[in-house]
């Protein structure tokens, strides 16, 4: 069986090759003023491979770029996204669009996704893929939760967990966050116990203006990486580039 992997786009956008499938999370291939992804963007929509699926967790557009997605050759492509996405994946010409509400299931070419609770600013599920003693856990931008403890109990064991890391914070809403923080995701890794943790999410910028008035975040991948020796010290953490793949 081929193996599985990741390679990272941008932010929570991720290819995630399991059980010969490709999926591709969170679509985001452009920018506006006030959203940057603070790192390369390392594939182009038209050098994107063949998917087998997309997964979108919410409505946000740096995480549900579809005007941008909409250029992708096969607008027939399996979306499958948080309810309150369909409308728009609908509007933009995606002709495949399933809703996955917290641990209900579809399945593509033997890889089962389950969609796992999340909460943010708006509506949110997170991901699990899963085809043979594999799975890959996709956090989106999901804060820590006690719910998400039911992950393992109910889909067993992660091998890969992509999670979030940045604990964003919005200042003009008496400074309420809205994404888990390193030591949050590192308490997520203790009781998911993937082999391999990757985090995301951590590059994102407003700009100078923005990051200053509007929001706050911690945009060094480091405090994951050290909080997890910590407190999951049997998960190997990564830092991962964009454009870089990396393999179980």
């Amino acid at each position: 069986m081929a193996k599985t992997a990741v390679t990272r786009i941008t932010h929570s956008c991720h290819l995630i090759e399991i059980g010969g499938r490709t999926f591709l999370t969170d679509p985001w291939f452009s920018t506006r003023p006030g959203y940057y992804q603070g790192e390369p963007i390392a594939v182009a929509i038209p050098d994107l491979p063949r998917l087998d699926g997309v997964l979108i967790s919410h409505e946000h557009y740096d995480h549900c770029d579809l005007d941008a997605f909409a250029a992708y050759r096969d607008r027939s492509v399996p979306l499958f996204v948080a309810e309150t996405v369909v409308g728009t994946a609908r509007g933009h010409g995606f002709t495949n669009v399933t809703a996955l509400a917290p641990w209900e299931q579809a399945e593509v070419g033997g890889v089962t996704i389950t969609a796992a609770p999340g909460k943010h600013g708006v509506y949110e599920v997170t991901f699990v893929l899963r085809a043979g003693s594999d799975a890959v856990y996709f956090a989106g931008d999901t804060m820590f939760i006690p719910e998400l403890a039911e992950i393992p109990k109910r889909l067993g064991h992660i091998s890969l967990a992509l999670l979030p890391t940045n604990g964003l914070h919005i200042r003009p809403a008496d400074n309420m966050q809205v994404v888990m923080n390193a030591d949050e995701a590192a308490e997520l890794t203790a009781i998911l116990k993937p082999e391999l943790a990757v985090p995301h999410h951590y590059a994102f910028t407003k700009g100078f203006l923005g990051d200053r008035l509007i929001t706050h975040s911690d945009k060094n991948p480091l405090h994951f990486q050290d909080a997890s020796r910590t407190l999951a010290p049997e998960t190997s953490v990564r830092i991962v580039e964009p454009g870089i793949r990396i393999e179980l």
